[in-house]
């Protein structure tokens, strides 16, 4: 393999995408950009599926919500959880509140996946087919790890791109290049870490 194939085999991996179709839910994993809550938006009012459901207490490193990351100036309430942030981008976009499922104590992308879990099951929702909303660079750990706690589920990955990272233009900047690497990095390190001898198989 050589250096431009093992980019490719790069791009492949991390920048997870598919095309939208009918699903049970969309997930929307926990963070400070409204543009993955907007996606999700659209894809309810498209018809896509009945539920959104965003996920996220706040940071694990800082403790807090980390504060609205991007158009501050639609976004502009004081915010406690990534939850109650991401609530108002879709209410605000469109999404009904009875449509809204809550989950805002996960303080990192695992327990997104675990307490959104929790949640669906407490609705005694079926869920065979859902959609993933997240950012371009972190589709590959989020969908990694929603897998882990849904492995009879169809997942269907409709990234968004707050910070402008994508997967053509990744290399040409030195914080594309950290994003990716990154993103790499734990990969390899949570999931050798949490996985253990499983992740020999």
């Amino acid at each position: 393999m050589d250096y431009t194939e093992f980019l490719k085999n790069t791009e492949d991996f991390v920048f997870a995408e598919n095309k939208p179709e009918k699903a049970d839910i969309i997930f929307v994993p926990g963070n400070g950009f409204p543009e993955m809550a907007e996606k999700a938006a659209s894809l309810y009012k498209e018809g896509y599926a009945p539920y959104v459901l965003p996920s996220g207490r706040y940071s694990i490193t800082l403790g807090k919500f980390v504060g609205v990351q991007s158009k501050k100036e639609l976004y502009d309430g004081n915010y406690e959880t990534e939850w109650e942030f991401l609530k108002t981008v879709l209410m605000k976009n469109g999404v009904p509140e009875e449509a809204i499922f809550r989950e805002d104590q996960a303080t990192f992308t695992y327990e997104n996946a675990i307490f959104s879990r929790q949640v669906t099951d407490l609705h005694r929702l079926p869920v065979k087919k859902a959609i993933l909303c997240c950012k371009t660079y972190h589709a590959r750990r989020s969908l990694m790890y929603y897998r882990l706690l849904y492995p009879e589920t169809e997942f269907l990955v409709c990234p968004a791109c707050p910070d402008g990272i994508t997967r053509e233009n990744w290399r040409e900047t030195e914080a594309g290049v950290e994003a990716v690497t990154g993103e790499i990095g734990r990969i390899i390190k949570q999931f050798c870490l949490m996985l253990g001898d499983r992740g020999k198989a």
